[in-house]
């Protein structure tokens, strides 16, 4: 029709992005395909990174009861390397996928397939966006900063596990909750147990929202040969979601008990509130569940940003009493 004005989002924009987003609206217009490499477009990921962090942090300040200064810093930290290393694997996952990326209805919009960037232009995006996290790292302690390190290998595996394994999710849990290791270990100077019991729980999180992210391609993966939780569980997916569900749940649980101060009960019933809450959110997705609705699908997956931020705002809680 003469005279329509192109919606500001429209021109380039990735499929799955959130209709309206800044990159879309506001970002000069060079700078987006990069943004959407970064996927700073779809900010779920980068909440699905930095809530680990997070949990990992404060569970540390309660656990010796100290709250420094330079956890603001951590806690700061946290959230611009979350920005980085999110976009930085996402960039690489792109690069490595963009064979498989065109043949997938969701995924072909990228901006490596639909020719906005070429593959070299996106592998020196994510060497800067590396270069720019590990500045950060190096103000955390020495431990932390060899865990920031080792942290690059799941992170450049992930995006091949799809191709031999039918559970790439636990390779995303693997990179994704990683965080909760290192900003344990930032705050207290040495990787303990109770950390390491939060990484499992994390990892069966992201087993739990990724296979339901993972269901809105099983389709295309059918045909092009990928594998993924949801082809190998299909109709029996609530089944895996209810056992991820009880694992994460119980793990978390597990950690606050391994981490809570003795002679602080109210501080252990509010921490051990923040698991339980997050918990009925994840019952709450269940009930919605609906395996071949995709609409449905991205915002189950999206609504774990508030589900993660439970537990955070118990243990803060928990911090101040």
């Amino acid at each position: 029709m003469t005279g329509t004005h192109q919606r500001p989002e429209a021109a380039g924009q990735v499929s799955d992005a959130v209709r309206g987003n800044w990159v879309d609206r506001w970002a000069p217009a060079r700078s987006r395909p990069y943004l959407r490499l970064s996927r700073a477009d779809r900010p779920i990921g980068t909440w699905l990174l930095l809530l680990p962090c997070w949990w990992g942090l404060l569970l540390s300040m309660l656990n010796d009861g100290q709250a420094r200064w330079s956890d603001l810093w951590i806690f700061a930290g946290c959230g611009i390397g979350a920005v980085l290393m999110r976009g930085a694997g996402c960039t690489w996952n792109d690069i490595t996928d963009r064979d498989i990326d065109g043949s997938v209805a969701r995924t072909a919009s990228r901006p490596i397939p639909s020719g906005q960037v070429t593959a070299k232009q996106a592998l020196a995006w994510a060497v800067v966006q590396c270069l720019v996290a590990f500045c950060i790292l190096v103000t955390f302690p020495p431990a932390a900063i060899a865990l920031g390190v080792l942290a690059l290998l799941p992170v450049a595996v992930y995006p091949f596990a799809k191709r031999f394994t039918w559970w790439p999710q636990v390779f995303l849990g693997i990179a994704f909750n990683w965080g909760a290791l290192l900003a344990w270990t930032a705050h207290s100077g040495r990787l303990e147990w109770p950390a390491v019991v939060l990484y499992l729980s994390g990892m069966a999180w992201t087993l739990f929202y990724d296979t339901i992210y993972a269901h809105q391609d099983k389709e295309d993966d059918a045909l092009i040969g990928v594998k993924s939780t949801a082809r190998l569980f299909g109709l029996d997916t609530p089944k895996w979601l209810s056992r991820f569900l009880v694992a994460s749940v119980a793990l978390m649980g597990l950690a606050i008990v391994l981490a809570a101060p003795e002679g602080a009960p109210l501080a252990l019933i509010l921490m051990i509130a923040g698991p339980w809450a997050m918990g009925w959110h994840m019952v709450w997705q269940m009930r919605r569940l609906k395996l071949d609705d995709n609409t449905r699908l991205l915002e189950l997956f999206r609504s774990n940003r508030d589900a993660g931020l439970l537990p955070v705002l118990f243990f803060a809680v928990a911090l101040i009493v």
